[in-house]
């Protein structure tokens, strides 16, 4: 979460009485320009009185981020790598001293051992860092020396592809975006992949059939697919062809019986039985979904399911 120098807050650290503590604070050191942990009671009187019963203590760093050319060019390269789609984590370097909390300094370390910005940080100190960052999902500290190190992880941004624009389609690219997906929207009919009908949707394709569906699309291990064309041939045709990418979930909305005959046409062209096992069909997770904006809720739900298995 930002808090600008007018007071405003941008993002989300969890909200209620966490949220409005560190905001509170955090005006109070844009003032004074020292950063320092801060320690929040969870279980107290306090935190009964505004309905916060979550119970133990959180710690936040509220880190003043001057305007500096220094910090200007790391949060330029945060952009920039978070626009290339680049997972990365961002650094924070913190030392104690009789004046308080020091930060010295901000940096990005990415998956191939490089930096960007200024760690202070020894050879050997950043070699640590980057042992510990391996394979971290989430806000981590690190002790080096006379340092501690908080290591951000800042994970590309993950790929759905929805394959056909029909009326199940509009509510899941919505909530998809809503959560953080990156959202392409591929129909053989223009005006069912159009920027007007999914305005939330980073892209949307026109393709002349599916069978060459997937010409130009990017699908790897960051990419989920969603399968919701308007018949169970064309979800055939294209499920066929997902099955050759390293996509890291594949989902096809059907009845049972469809995607029995979907399996069975597949299997009669040769396709793999294990390979199917990678399918999510019927799609979603099961919460006794009807109509198509509580569809869209199960279906987004297992992606974010199998998002978070990911990251872990």
């Amino acid at each position: 979460m930002v808090v600008d120098a007018g007071g405003k807050s941008h993002g989300t650290i969890g909200g209620s009485l966490l949220e409005a503590g560190a905001i509170d604070e955090a005006r109070r050191i844009l003032a004074t320009r020292r950063s320092k942990f801060v320690e929040f009671d969870l279980a107290g009187a306090g935190a009964d009185s505004t309905g916060m019963i979550c119970g133990g203590k959180a710690v936040a760093l509220l880190d003043y981020v001057a305007a500096t050319g220094e910090n200007i060019d790391v949060f330029r390269g945060w952009c920039e790598a978070t626009k290339a789609g680049a997972s990365f984590y961002f650094l924070t370097c913190v030392k104690k001293s009789s004046r308080g909390t020091i930060i010295s300094g901000h940096s990005l370390l990415f998956p191939d051992g490089n930096t960007a910005g200024t760690p202070n940080l020894s050879p050997v100190q950043l070699e640590t860092v980057k042992a510990a960052a391996r394979g971290i999902s989430v806000t981590t500290i690190v002790p080096v020396g006379g340092t501690r190190v908080v290591i951000d992880p800042v994970r590309k941004s993950k790929t759905l592809y929805c394959f056909g624009g029909g009326h199940v389609a509009v509510p899941t690219v919505h909530i998809a975006a809503m959560v953080g997906f990156c959202v392409v929207v591929i129909d053989d009919r223009a005006e069912f992949a159009s920027a007007e009908r999914f305005p939330e949707a980073e892209r949307t394709c026109v393709v002349k059939n599916y069978a060459g569906a997937f010409e130009g699309l990017e699908i790897d291990g960051d990419s989920f697919v969603v399968i919701m064309t308007r018949g169970h041939q064309f979800d055939r045709v294209v499920l066929e062809q997902a099955l050759k990418t390293r996509a890291s979930y594949i989902g096809m909305i059907s009845s049972l019986s469809k995607r029995n005959a979907v399996y069975k046409a597949l299997l009669a062209k040769g396709v793999d039985k294990k390979a199917l096992e990678r399918v999510h069909s019927p799609i979603g997770i099961a919460i006794g979904s009807e109509t198509p904006e509580e569809i869209a809720v199960s279906i987004v739900a297992q992606l974010i399911e199998q998002r978070a298995r990911r990251l872990t």
